[in-house]
């Protein structure tokens, strides 16, 4: 597994104060339980109660995400952060897809905290190093469920191969499969006043209860 993260100077001079919550562990990844499927109900309806729809990009670390997409170039309207669309479909009554342990888990804690989170397949990466960089023009990148994704002027995490994450999409190559084993979670903090300790211990516990780790790591990243 991965454990190693930089971040690139065009992104630290922009976010001085950015940090990364990383998390590595052995897991099981079985079909999503009905207990943490209520958990996912209970939070999209406290979303829904808290939110209104065109408020959803205020919050702190979304509307920390999409500065640093204006900053880089690119239009967070148009290439919405992930946290930011999830936000949006449980308040427009749009529902939720029903997935897997380790993709619904990531997906309750993005909801919950506005972070947008790359869950990866640690097994599926290249190299011993990721690197938060920006994207460049017409760089190779199949976002998960959405195929080729233009992420020029966008955050990324690279690995030897090229792009793995985006706080838009995670790609098609390192997605969470029923058979991943070995999760990499990075939760991105492009704010210096989001609780991004809480937000760690957070997913490790949901980690602890529905997944079955055999080894469980987390560290704090800083530029």
């Amino acid at each position: 597994m991965k454990t190693d993260i930089i971040i690139h100077p065009d992104i630290v001079r922009i976010c001085p104060d950015m940090q990364v919550g990383l998390i590595r562990a052995t897991v099981t990844n079985p079909p999503t339980s009905d207990e943490l499927w209520d958990e996912i109900l209970a939070e999209a309806q406290r979303i829904r109660s808290t939110y209104q729809l065109l408020e959803v990009n205020q919050r702190t670390a979304i509307a920390a995400t999409r500065r640093l997409y204006r900053a880089l170039g690119k239009d967070p309207g148009r290439y919405r952060v992930a946290s930011e669309a999830l936000c949006r479909r449980v308040i427009r009554g749009l529902g939720l897809y029903r997935l897997t342990t380790l993709v619904d888990l990531i997906n309750l804690v993005s909801l919950g905290s506005g972070y947008p989170i790359s869950g990866l397949d640690a097994d599926r990466l290249v190299g011993d190093l990721l690197t938060m960089g920006v994207g460049e023009k017409d760089e190779p990148y199949n976002g998960i469920g959405r195929g080729p994704l233009n992420i020029q002027d966008m955050p990324v995490y690279r690995d030897e191969l090229g792009g793995v994450a985006t706080p838009t999409s995670d790609e098609e190559r390192t997605k969470i499969t029923p058979h991943t084993s070995h999760v990499q979670i990075c939760i991105n903090a492009f704010a210096p006043d989001m609780p991004l300790t809480e937000t760690i211990d957070w997913t490790l516990q949901l980690l602890e209860q529905y997944a079955t780790p055999t080894s469980l790591q987390s560290t704090i990243i800083t530029p």
